[in-house]
C-alpha cells in the first residue's frame, strides 16, 4: 500500500486555543496515494479522493505515533493505559518501565507528565482534521455518483471520529456520566470549528449530547454503504458506538437496541482454536472494528503488540509479559475457552519461548505478534461479544432479567460449552454479567473506563500484583479526585478559559 507525505505543516492545537503542535511531512502521511506527490490543505478538498485521502490518514493516526515516545502509539497505547490504571492488566515486573507510571496513578495527577498530555493531544487532533472535512467536505465538486458517495462516506467518518473522540476525552478528564441528574460538572472544550479562539470547558451533559448528535449524523451517511476495511467505520461501528455510549449514559433501551442491531451479521467466535489464536487479525468474524497494520507501516516497538503480544522479542516484552488478575482468573471454570488464552503457570510451552524470557505466573499469550522479530498485530477496536454483553447488561438493569439471560447465555454457551446458564439474579446475576465482561474484554482497554462509568473504586487487593510495581497503589475510592484525569499544563497556558481539575 503506497503512503504520501502532506508537505506542509498541519497545526494540531490542544483544544485548538492558540496552543500548536506543528506537524511535518514525516509525521503526517496518509494513504493511498502516490507518495511522491505533495498535497496542500487546499488541494485536500479538491476532489474527492484527496478527501477520502484524509479519512484514510486519520484511521492510520489510530495506530501510528506522531511523536518520539514509542509508547504513545494512538488508540492501542492508549487502550494500554485504561487497563493499566485498573487491577486486571497486571504487571509482573517494571521491566523497562513502559506505562510503570500509568499503573501507579501518577501520570493522571501529574498535568506536565507525557502520559497525561497525549490522550488530549491525540484526540484533538483528530478533532481537528474531522472538523475540516465537515466543514469543507460539501464544498468538496463531485462530477460523478461515485464521487458523491466518497464525499458522504468521508463526512460520515469524520462524524463518528468527532463522537467517539469526544467520547474518549469526556471520561477521561470530566467527570463521569451520572444518569438522571443535570451533569452540570465540567467536561470538556466542544470545538466544532478548525480555529484557536479559547473555549471553557462545557459540562459533561453538553459533550454527551453532541456526542450523540454526531452519531446520528455518522449513521445518516453512513447506513447503506460498504466499507474497503475494518479498520474504518460503517453503520455497524457506529451503531456499536452507540451503544456504549448509552450503556454509559445509563440509556439502557437504547444501549440494548443498538447491540443488536451493530453485532448484526458478526458472529461469534465458535471454537478454542479460533479463540486462542492470537487475537490478531480483523478477517475474524467476530472484529466489528480494528486497527490493520501493513508491513510497510509498522511502528516496530510502538506497536501495540510490541508492549501487549508474548511472544515478540522486544525487552519490554522479555521483562514484563502482561498477565491477567488471578482474582478474576481463578473462579471461571477450567472449561471457559478464555481461560487457555492465559497460562497460571506462566511457562508458555507452546510458544517455545527463548530461555531469556521472564516467566511469571497468569501471564497472557492472548496476543501473538506476527513472530519474535515482527509486533505487528491488528488491533481490536470492537468485537461482537462486547454487544452481547452490553444488551445482557443494560437488559439486566431494565429488571428484564428473562430477556437479558436468554442473551448471556448465549454468549456464555460459546465461551464455555459447558455452561448450563444463569442462576443467579439481581445484584448477583449483574456482577456475573459484569465479570464475564472483565475476562472477555481483558487487554482491550475497557477496565478504567468501565470502573468510572459503575462508580466503583479500584482495588488491587488478594491478587498477584507485584508491591514493587504498583507503589502501594493497591485501593482507590470511587469519589477520590484523581479518577478524572488533570487537564495538561500546556493547555492551561495556552487557554485562558479552561479550569483545571481538583489535584
Amino acid at each position: 500500500m503506497k503512503n504520501i507525505k502532506k508537505h506542509y505543516k498541519k497545526i494540531i492545537l490542544l483544544s485548538f486555543a492558540f496552543f500548536a503542535l506543528a506537524m511535518t511531512s514525516c509525521s503526517s502521511e496518509y494513504l493511498e496515494t502516490d507518495p511522491t506527490t505533495a498535497v496542500s490543505e487546499d488541494a485536500a478538498y479538491s476532489s474527492a479522493s484527496n478527501l477520502k485521502a484524509i479519512i484514510n490518514g486519520m484511521h492510520r493516526d489510530m495506530y501510528y505515533r506522531q511523536n518520539s515516545n514509542q509508547g504513545q502509539n494512538g488508540q492501542g497505547g492508549i487502550m494500554i493505559m485504561m487497563d493499566a490504571l485498573g487491577e486486571d492488566l497486571v504487571f509482573p515486573s517494571t521491566g523497562n518501565n513502559w506505562y510503570i507510571s500509568t499503573v501507579r496513578w501518577q501520570d493522571n495527577v501529574n498535568e506536565n507528565a507525557s502520559n497525561d498530555f497525549y490522550p488530549y493531544q491525540f484526540y484533538y487532533a483528530l478533532i481537528r482534521n474531522a472538523n475540516l472535512v465537515i466543514a469543507n467536505g460539501p464544498n468538496v465538486p463531485a462530477p460523478t455518483a461515485a464521487d458523491e458517495l466518497t464525499i458522504k462516506k468521508a463526512i460520515g467518518e469524520a462524524y463518528a471520529f468527532r463522537a467517539f473522540s469526544y467520547y474518549m476525552l469526556v471520561q477521561i478528564y470530566g467527570k463521569r456520566y451520572v444518569p438522571s441528574t443535570t451533569n452540570s460538572q465540567p467536561g470538556v472544550p466542544i470545538r466544532l470549528v478548525a480555529d484557536e479562539v479559547p473555549l471553557a470547558r462545557n459540562t459533561v451533559e453538553e459533550v454527551y449530547t453532541q456526542i450523540n448528535k454526531d452519531l446520528g449524523e455518522a449513521l445518516a451517511r453512513l447506513t447503506g454503504s460498504s466499507r474497503a476495511t475494518k479498520s474504518h467505520f460503517d453503520k455497524s461501528v457506529v451503531l456499536g458506538l452507540m451503544a456504549r455510549v448509552a450503556l454509559t449514559q445509563g440509556n439502557y433501551p437504547l444501549a440494548a437496541t443498538s447491540a443488536v442491531s451493530a453485532r448484526a451479521g458478526f458472529s461469534l467466535m465458535e471454537d478454542v482454536a479460533a479463540y486462542t489464536s492470537g487475537f490478531n487479525t480483523a478477517t475474524n468474524g467476530e472484529w466489528m472494528w480494528g486497527a490493520i497494520i501493513i508491513s510497510d507501516q509498522t511502528d516496530y516497538f510502538g506497536n501495540f503488540g510490541a508492549y501487549m503480544s508474548r511472544n515478540y522479542n522486544s525487552t519490554n516484552i522479555r521483562q514484563a509479559p502482561k498477565a491477567v488478575n488471578s482474582k478474576l482468573y481463578d473462579p471461571f471454570p477450567s472449561t471457559d475457552i478464555r481461560k487457555k488464552v492465559f497460562d497460571p503457570t506462566g511457562k508458555h510451552l507452546d510458544l517455545s519461548l527463548p530461555s531469556n524470557y521472564a516467566k511469571y505466573p497468569y501471564t497472557s499469550q492472548k496476543f501473538l505478534a506476527v513472530s519474535t522479530s515482527d509486533s505487528r498485530l491488528d488491533v481490536p477496536y470492537m468485537r461482537a461479544a462486547e454487544m452481547y454483553l452490553i444488551e445482557a447488561e443494560a437488559l439486566a438493569r431494565m429488571n428484564n432479567e428473562t430477556s437479558s439471560k436468554i442473551v448471556f447465555n448465549i454468549f456464555a454457551k460459546k465461551r464455555n460449552p459447558s455452561y448450563t446458564g444463569a442462576t443467579t439474579t439481581g445484584a448477583a446475576y449483574i456482577t456475573e454479567i459484569l465479570n464475564s465482561r472483565r475476562l472477555e474484554l481483558w487487554g482491550e482497554g475497557f477496565r478504567f473506563l468501565d470502573l468510572k462509568r459503575l462508580n466503583q473504586g479500584l482495588d488491587r487487593t488478594g491478587a498477584n500484583h507485584s508491591s514493587v510495581v504498583i507503589n502501594n497503589v493497591s485501593t482507590v475510592a470511587n469519589t477520590d479526585p484523581r479518577w478524572e484525569f488533570l487537564i495538561p499544563r500546556r493547555e492551561i497556558n495556552a487557554n485562558p478559559l479552561i479550569v483545571q481539575n481538583p489535584l
